[in-house]
């Protein structure tokens, strides 16, 4: 079980030394989002996002050889500056993904001038978690919010 306690998930959270606002624009503007999303050298090649309840969002992250990894999903909630929500469940409007594999909640919540920034991530089976796990998820989302940190310090 993680430390956040519940069996299917994963969590990240830092303090970091930037505002709500910034952060949350890393997330949803899709330049500032290509520049830091995937542990390097992954870059992201395509990132659209439609940022609302039920707008969809499609990141393809490309690796060190060229091979491509589109990534599918919808936003469940928006809260500017302060959350989004989204799942791979959806793939566009309500129309079902093939394979549902996590929601992702990420909340900016200002603390002392700074950010706690936390990237909680659901998966829909004990499975799904242990596979996220194995393929790298706090050592690649830990790489990903230290570029997202390096961002924001020079916006």
């Amino acid at each position: 079980m993680d430390s956040s306690g519940t069996p299917f998930e994963l969590m990240l959270e830092r303090l970091i030394d930037a505002s709500p606002e910034k952060l949350y624009r890393a997330w949803t503007e899709p330049d500032l989002l290509k520049e830091w999303f995937t542990p390097r050298p992954w870059t992201v090649s395509v990132a659209t996002l439609d940022v609302r309840p039920g707008g969809s969002n499609l990141i393809v992250m490309r690796g060190p050889e060229g091979q491509e990894f589109p990534n599918r999903g919808v936003y469940l909630e928006v809260v500017p500056n302060r959350k989004l929500v989204f799942t791979d469940a959806f793939v566009s409007a309500w129309v079902p993904s093939a394979k549902p594999f996590m929601t992702a909640t990420i909340t900016f919540d200002e603390e002392g001038g700074k950010t706690r920034y936390r990237a909680r991530v659901g998966h829909w089976s004990e499975e799904d978690r242990k596979q996220h796990e194995q393929m790298g998820f706090h050592e690649g989302w830990g790489k990903a919010t230290d570029q997202l940190v390096d961002l924001v310090s020079r916006l």
